[in-house]
């Protein structure tokens, strides 16, 4: 094609889905591989579902994950409105929905609810209306008379009861339904509005879509609008369909699981990079099972031949995974910025965050885990002498009393609190008493954090603790150590 064109054409109905960030990415690389065009369209046609601001999150969301169209409700491209429901207004549905009657392939239903409800059969343990085509025989004077009367009415579309309609999706192949199970379905609902599946179409073809990407749920519909495209006598455009995506348990990632939505979670301390590189791998597979990608090199590699048909689980702990490594590889400077609302929260601002932040960059996966490797600093947690005790470096509590009680009036006389000058002290004891270095810092640690793994070593607690404070918790240790002898 020469020119590749996709739309993301999400409904305003609240946070965005995982699964819709996912279809708005693929749709995305799709297009810029290409170098073509990715456009926004929002199909607002369900107003009853329609929540307020959702559209701001919508924007917000394509903003953060760096995904920018270049055709959308601010950007005209030449085919717009790009608002379905502007698209309504203007009389765009209303004049296609006329033309497929005028060719016979729609009509004029005016069943009351009551009728349909009649009409209800039990199909695999659920009840669905299948329509019997009753409308499609009113005389044209019938018809005319109840428009005239203003009776309330939906346009269907006239679909054959025989026969067979095939398409061919690029990730399922070709797929072929029995026209027997396609129901005459609702073009134009009795409020006005077109249905999802009728202002799909027309908007698709009427904005120059080539390459429709979506959900794997929306296999069952394609035949339908497929019977449109013939209807109309349009081409059909390329269909790529995206595997489920469940949660570890296999069932379907939803709402409950608490990370089902983007923003979801960016709220839980992940960054906008990572989601999107971890979405990329929901379906698809580079040739070379690289797992770490930027977003200008997903626009490199993407190629939905490579998309699976398996459901894709999705790993809160991958993702956790893969977030620390883009934290680990951050700009110093940006990770501090992200990093210092969390700090502050666990700290306030009484101490050297930077000096904090650079110590734990490389020990956390997401930002809340901020807290629990941090917490020592603001208040000294309650600790067993046990804790003193360490195989590796053969130390027992009876061996850490020494060495914080030959230390503290080193660190008492030590002026410069810098953490190479005070790892010097350190070094220089263990030399004096023939020890290995980590026999020394061990209990020194152990006394200024209460803990056994620390997000730094016990001169860098101290540079950030000062002299003062680090004086006082090695006097409790020696307290401590005492009272248990």
């Amino acid at each position: 094609m020469a020119n590749v064109k996709t739309r993301f054409a999400p409904s305003p109905t609240g946070r965005m889905h995982v699964g819709n960030l996912r279809t708005a990415l693929y749709e995305y690389l799709i297009a810029k591989h290409e170098g073509g065009t990715f456009m926004l369209r929002i199909e607002d046609t369900d107003q009853e579902r329609f929540v307020e601001g959702a559209v701001d999150i919508i924007n917000r969301t394509l903003q953060k994950a760096g995904l920018t169209y270049d055709e959308g409700p601010d950007k005209d491209g030449g085919v717009g409105p790009y608002v379905q429901s502007e698209r309504q207004k203007a009389g765009i549905y209303a004049k296609y929905a006329k033309m497929l009657i005028d060719k016979g392939q729609a009509y004029y239903c005016f069943c009351t609810k009551e009728r349909l409800e009649g009409l209800k059969q039990n199909i695999d343990g659920k009840e669905i209306v299948v329509y019997d085509k009753h409308c499609l025989h009113l005389s044209k004077e019938e018809i005319e008379a109840n428009l005239a009367a203003g009776k309330p009415y939906v346009i269907r579309q006239n679909t054959p009861n025989e026969g067979t309609t095939k398409f061919v999706d690029e990730v399922y192949g070709e797929i072929e339904v029995p026209n027997s199970e396609l129901d005459d379905m609702i073009l134009i609902k009795s409020d006005g509005f077109p249905t999802y599946n009728f202002a799909n179409v027309v908007d698709d073809h009427t904005m120059g879509i080539t390459h429709v990407v979506r959900g794997n749920e929306y296999l069952s519909s394609s035949p339908k609008y497929n019977r449109l495209y013939d209807a109309f006598g349009w081409e059909v455009p390329i269909y790529i369909h995206c595997p489920l995506i469940t949660d570890e348990e296999h069932r379907k990632l939803s709402k409950r699981s608490g990370h089902s939505s983007f923003e979801d979670l960016l709220d839980q301390g992940f960054i906008p990079e990572a989601i999107v590189n971890y979405v990329a791998l929901l379906g698809w597979c580079p040739t070379d099972n690289r797992e770490i990608f930027s977003l200008e090199e997903l626009v490199e590699a993407f190629d939905y031949h490579h998309m699976s048909k398996s459901p894709a689980v999705f790993d809160i702990q991958k993702l956790k995974w893969m977030n620390g490594e883009y934290l680990k590889a951050m700009d110093e400077e940006r990770f501090y910025e992200l990093a210092r609302p969390y700090l502050e929260e666990a700290l306030g601002t009484g101490l050297d965050l930077r000096k904090i932040a650079a110590m734990v960059r490389t020990r956390i996966e997401v930002f809340p885990d901020i807290a629990e490797q941090v917490d020592f600093f603001k208040e000294l947690p309650d600790y067993d002498v046990s804790l003193f005790a360490n195989k590796k470096w053969k130390v027992t509590p009876e061996k850490a009393l020494k060495v914080l009680q030959d230390l503290l009036p080193v660190f008492e006389q030590t002026e410069s609190y810098t953490n190479d000058d005070l790892y010097g002290v350190l070094r220089n004891y263990s030399e004096e008493e023939g020890v290995k270095v980590g026999f020394v810092v061990w209990p020194v640690r152990i006394a200024l954090s209460g803990k056994a793994v620390t997000p730094a070593g016990a001169t860098e607690i101290m540079e950030v603790l000062g002299k003062e404070e680090s004086l006082g918790r090695i006097a409790a240790a020696i307290e401590k150590l005492n009272a248990a002898q």
